[in-house]
């Protein structure tokens, strides 16, 4: 017969996402934003054969990375939140199928592939002046629009 506690450890346990940095634990901070593909290079990256990686992209705009996705987290020994690239691998010779997750900070090129995520530095295709403009909250920031006679 089992025991209580026994019965009672069904319940998820904490990702265990570590930085790579330190070593230590991430807390999660954000969502998850999944990445999608767009391109067959991308995909081929990941272990898909060029051909396959053609064909595919043929037949559908972008493709969804499984078991891939961007995610902030903050870093006890850091002091700071950063984002992360996380890819969650799972053993498939265990009856349990145990998670295993690899972190690495994300670059630039990912924010390109991630679905609804919002661009650390602004949206790129902003021009500073509009991005300056946004952050003032004052009557003075008519002076930019002075007329010339």
């Amino acid at each position: 017969m089992q025991r209580r506690c026994d019965r009672n450890r069904k319940r998820s346990k904490r990702r265990a996402i570590y930085c790579p940095v330190h070593g230590c634990h991430l807390d999660s901070v954000s969502q998850k934003y999944p990445l999608f593909a767009d391109r067959s290079g991308q995909l081929q990256q990941r272990g898909m054969g060029r051909q396959s990686a053609l064909l595919l992209l043929a037949s559908k705009t972008a493709v969804s990375l499984e078991g891939e996705w961007l995610e902030a987290f903050w870093c006890d020994r850091c002091q700071e939140t950063k984002w992360y690239h996380v890819q969650c691998h799972l053993s498939k010779d265990t009856p349990q199928q145990i998670r295993a997750y690899k972190a690495s900070v994300a670059s630039p090129e990912l924010w390109q592939q991630a679905i609804g995520v919002l661009h650390p530095d602004g949206n790129p295709s902003v021009s500073e002046f509009t991005r300056r403009h946004a952050r003032m909250v004052s009557h003075k920031s008519s002076k930019d629009f002075r007329t010339v006679n």
